[in-house]
């Protein structure tokens, strides 16, 4: 399946017109200077990475300075990824001796168990040290300023907190933290947060990489195009025949109720977003449900008609055409709007991000590591 996405990117000219994808704007350049300084001092690194992309959530540039440090690598994200393969992204890290957690950032007892690993790490500094330095790093949007609002939340109620609490800023678009933070959560000793702003390499020389950082919501949409991230999406769902998995759902299609008891039953997408989300009521849900359904049976329907071959790039690319043509109708986009391509893309990434498609791993486990049962 590998072979076959990487040769359809080649032919559908993902590699192409676009060109390869960059982001480092100049806070970029002026964090990752900082954050190289700051890493010297640092007892202890949290390196955030998002459970989809293992791998290609790494920021390369750093790797060699983290591999002399105390390191724990926090797989955020963990109910986004597929539970199926995580534990083979475990064994991974453990063959290669880096000590490795999956979490979510918003669950106190996933952040709890990266705390514990963190206080194992730091066991024997903490006895000789007063004062530590614990660097939370990480590309774009995946999760760092959650989870040090998690941290804090959980330090403030076991350490006596002297000074008001600043929070983290946390939004849905990549590079909302854009200066390094530092919070005491500790006392006896001493222990500080620093939160930092996401970083990217200044060039990512594999156009896959860029890609799969672009559908994690690493790199702006802007930057891209949501229409060659959706076509990027519908690529590799199509490569791994997932829209089959879906046929089972073409009778399952409930009814919409006619409204809520509050007689509203307007519901936008963006409210899946972080810290945007209301609490949906049964309309809301049935909405989203409904909307799921549609657009899981638009895809599996375009894919079973499908006759040509997956690994030819230009029948895959005719497969895209139908499938976001099926897409205008199933989120009942109207056919000429003039808009109506980069609007069938927005919804679709935004139900994948918030995993409403269901829960995926983009990256491959390397073949090394791989068990041989």
């Amino acid at each position: 399946m590998k072979k076959v996405v990487k040769k359809g990117l080649v032919e559908m000219g993902f590699d192409m017109g676009g060109g390869l994808i960059n982001w480092f704007p100049g806070h970029m350049a002026a964090a990752s200077r900082a954050i190289r300084d700051r890493l010297k001092l640092a007892d202890l690194v949290v390196e955030v990475r998002d459970s989809r992309v293992p791998l290609s959530s790494a920021n390369e540039d750093l790797q060699r300075l983290l591999s002399g440090k105390r390191r724990v690598i926090a797989l955020n994200k963990k109910d986004l990824a597929n539970p199926n393969i995580m534990h083979k992204w475990m064994h991974y890290f453990e063959s290669r001796q880096q000590d490795c957690l999956s979490i979510n950032a918003h669950s106190q007892s996933s952040v709890r168990k990266l705390l514990d690993l963190v206080e194992l790490k730091l066991m024997e500094v903490i006895s000789r040290e007063p004062t530590l330095l614990v660097m939370v790093v990480g590309v774009p949007n995946v999760g760092k300023s959650a989870l040090i609002n998690s941290i804090r939340r959980i330090s403030s109620s076991s350490f006596p907190v002297q000074d008001k609490i600043k929070r983290a800023k946390v939004g849905p678009l990549p590079g909302v933290t854009q200066d390094i933070a530092g919070y005491k959560i500790a006392h006896q000793p001493s222990i500080y947060v620093l939160d930092t702003p996401g970083v990217l390499v200044p060039s990512i020389p594999n156009i896959e990489t860029g890609l799969k950082l672009a559908l994690a919501g690493c790199v702006k949409d802007s930057v891209v195009g949501e229409e060659r991230i959706a076509r990027f999406l519908l690529a590799i769902l199509n490569s791994r025949e997932t829209p089959r998995h879906w046929k089972h759902l073409s009778g399952s299609k409930t009814e919409l109720p006619a409204t809520d008891t509050e007689g509203n039953c307007e519901y936008s997408l963006k409210s899946l977003l972080p810290k945007r989300k209301k609490p949906p009521n049964s309309c809301d849900v049935h909405y989203i449900e409904g909307l799921v359904t549609d657009v899981q049976h638009a895809l599996c329907a375009a894919f079973l008609e499908f006759t040509g071959h997956i690994e030819d790039g230009n029948d895959m690319e005719i497969l895209i055409e139908k499938q976001l043509e099926a897409l205008k109708i199933a989120l009942k986009i109207p056919h000429m709007a003039s808009e109506a391509r980069t609007m069938v893309s927005k919804k679709l990434l935004t139900l994948f991000r918030t995993g409403k498609l269901g829960p995926f791993i983009l990256d491959d486990v390397p073949e090394i590591c791989r068990p041989t049962w």
